[in-house]
């Protein structure tokens, strides 16, 4: 059966040195493989975009290890198994993980990311967001790092996006006042209007340092930072004494190695306001995924957190998806349905 596929498969081809974009990958194509006893093989239906696959692409020491040139590139993907000769995994399951940029996946479970079944009534993309990585990295980093407590303040750079717009609601649901940062008229008034945000500032179009003074000054309390560059410098003056801050990603650098970001200017302020800034990666809390993915199914299923997805069809759309995360062209969770 698996002799008869072709698959369609995106390769790293080269390291970007800045920005990342379509010439760094190589499309390829390959006949499917039999089976080993063990394996099982997926088609692969949902890829997932996040702006940490760019900084898979650097050969430098970091939480994993680098793309590999010639490598499939790394992503989370869901899809339904169509052939298997693994126990656990029988032909129909609909399952997510590690598969890459690829129409199809051969897999023994295993891997960086591990593979998890899908239950039937769940959409099959929502694992490779709200259920997965992106959700959870909103969950552990707002509720361990930033814990807000009712009344408080929180900031969110990158508020639009999947992780920031699920921190956002998280913080809502705490009883905080949200203001979020985030790009275009479009994307604001649906933080505004639809996720109950209290305030949102329009970077392309405000001076987010004046906006900041007027809407919080001194007196953010948690800022859930996305972004780094020129707006945590801002928010570092006008957090509150004993605020907290959440390095979740740094996505105005775009990741790159040649020329590095300058660090923070103010970073002062957080010895005079007694301030604690953490970072932090979601693969820290695995054996707490369970509980918390649990959590953020009974928010979904309640309406307390609502979903946006930005979806691009065809397998060839992926360095295009990747490279739009660094340029806001997405609206919600970044998704390739194949």
């Amino acid at each position: 059966m698996t002799a008869a596929l072709i698959n369609k498969k995106w390769t790293l081809g080269s390291r970007p040195q800045t920005t990342v974009s379509k010439e760094h990958f190589n499309f390829e194509t390959e006949t499917v493989r039999d089976l080993a006893d063990g394996e099982f093989l997926v088609k692969n239906q949902y890829l997932s975009f996040e702006p940490a696959q760019r900084g898979w692409l650097n050969d430098v020491r970091s939480y994993v290890p680098p793309v590999a040139i010639g490598e499939v590139m790394r992503s989370v993907a869901a899809g339904e198994v169509i052939a298997s000769k693994h126990a656990d995994y029988r032909v129909g399951d609909r399952v997510q993980g590690g598969f890459g940029w690829q129409e199809y996946a051969i897999s023994d479970g295993s891997g960086l990311f591990p593979v998890t079944k899908v239950p039937g009534d769940m959409p099959l993309s929502y694992p490779l967001h709200i259920y997965g990585l992106t959700g959870l990295t909103a969950y552990f980093g707002l509720l361990d790092i930033g814990q807000p407590k009712a009344g408080e303040t929180v900031l969110i750079s990158g508020a639009a996006g999947a992780t920031g717009s699920t921190v956002g609601q998280i913080a809502k649901l705490k009883g905080c006042r949200v203001i979020g940062i985030a790009g275009g008229r479009a994307k604001c008034q649906w933080l505004i209007d639809e996720l109950g945000y209290d305030a949102v500032i329009d970077y392309k179009s405000e001076s987010v340092d004046e906006r900041l003074q007027a809407l919080c000054k001194n007196n953010i309390d948690v800022f859930f930072d996305n972004v780094g560059g020129d707006i945590l410098d801002s928010a570092l003056v006008n957090m509150a004494n004993r605020g907290r801050i959440v390095l979740c990603g740094g996505i105005s650098s775009g990741y790159q190695v040649q020329e590095l970001p300058p660090g923070p200017k103010n970073y002062m302020q957080l010895v005079i306001r007694r301030c604690h800034m953490e970072g932090f990666i979601v693969l820290d809390h695995v054996d707490r995924y369970p509980a918390a993915t649990e959590q953020l199914m009974q928010w979904v299923a309640e309406g307390k957190i609502l979903v946006k997805e930005h979806i691009l069809e065809g397998i060839e759309q992926c360095p295009e998806a990747l490279a739009g995360l660094f340029s806001g062209q997405n609206f919600g969770k970044q998704l390739v349905k194949i």
